[in-house]
């Protein structure tokens, strides 16, 4: 039987469509071919726990939801559109990766390798480029604002309390979708233009030394290992990647923590040790 030209089907249904943020919808969704997945209670709770993790995210309000064994529907209220979501987080430890292969090589003199592709300085200056912008945009305006008249303006409390109020506002517009403690005066034109710009910086110069990356590995012909590869896998290695994570994260962040959130505790507690 001929499709009815008039009546619309397959992607003309989808034509004038538009996600607005705070409106609510109506989502219905099924397996393919029907088939039972949900009936396994694991296959259930994975999908129950995408949907929380999505209001985790800001990125939608589950308003009710029902769960059947081949299909889906869902009310949810669209929240704000979030560039990261899941995967983000894979693919900034694996630049986490590419540099602990690389402090890996320097220390045992071993050639750095990962998944059978040679990590060289092109690699290394993408990942280092990759870690450097969160913190440029974190640090360089939350420096900016603790020095400026505008970013003292904004300000309801002073001491460390002040300071890390601006800090959590350039980190959340960073990484997230720039919220402010209730105590800084973040709607000004000052504040609104800084956090945007930090968001832009969170979101798209930080996604290009990442694909950089991901674009020269993909063009690298593999390598046999051989007695000289360091070994990306085991405790070892483990131990390495995590010690680089907190090693980077600590020589990045903790002088501003320690001026404000770790001061700050100090006060609150009465420890008479500040310093």
């Amino acid at each position: 039987m001929a499709a009815d030209p008039d009546r619309p089907h397959g992607m003309n249904l989808r034509r004038g469509r538009v996600s607005l943020p705070g409106q609510i919808y109506h989502i219905t969704t099924v397996t393919l071919g029907r088939e039972p997945v949900f009936s396994d209670l694991r296959n259930a709770r994975f999908l129950i726990n995408t949907l929380h993790q999505s209001q985790v995210r800001d990125e939608a309000s589950t308003l009710a939801f029902v769960v059947m064994p081949d299909h889906l529907h869902w009310l949810m209220q669209l929240g704000e559109v979030i560039f990261g979501g899941v995967g983000s987080g894979l693919y900034g430890m694996l630049i986490f990766v590419v540099l602990a292969v690389f402090l890996a090589g320097l220390m045992v003199g071993k050639t750095p390798e990962y998944l059978g592709k040679k990590i060289e300085a092109y690699d290394v200056k993408a990942g280092v480029l990759f870690v450097t912008a969160a913190a440029f945009s974190i640090l360089g305006f939350t420096a900016w604002a603790a020095v400026s008249e505008w970013g003292l303006a904004g300000l309801n409390n002073a001491g460390p309390h002040g300071f890390s109020e601006m800090m959590y506002a350039f980190s959340s517009g960073t990484g997230n979708n720039g919220s402010a403690f209730a105590g800084l005066s973040a709607n000004t034109t000052w504040y609104n233009t800084t956090i945007a710009i930090a968001m832009l910086i969170g979101r798209f110069i930080m996604i290009i030394p990442a694909l950089a990356l991901a674009g020269n590995l993909a063009k690298k012909k593999r390598v046999a290992l051989t007695g000289g590869s360091f070994p990306v896998s085991g405790p070892l290695f483990s131990a390495l990647l995590v010690g680089t994570v907190l090693i980077v994260g600590a020589l990045t962040f903790f002088p501003a923590l320690s001026l404000g959130p770790i001061v700050e505790h100090f006060l609150m507690t009465g420890s008479e040790i500040i310093y």
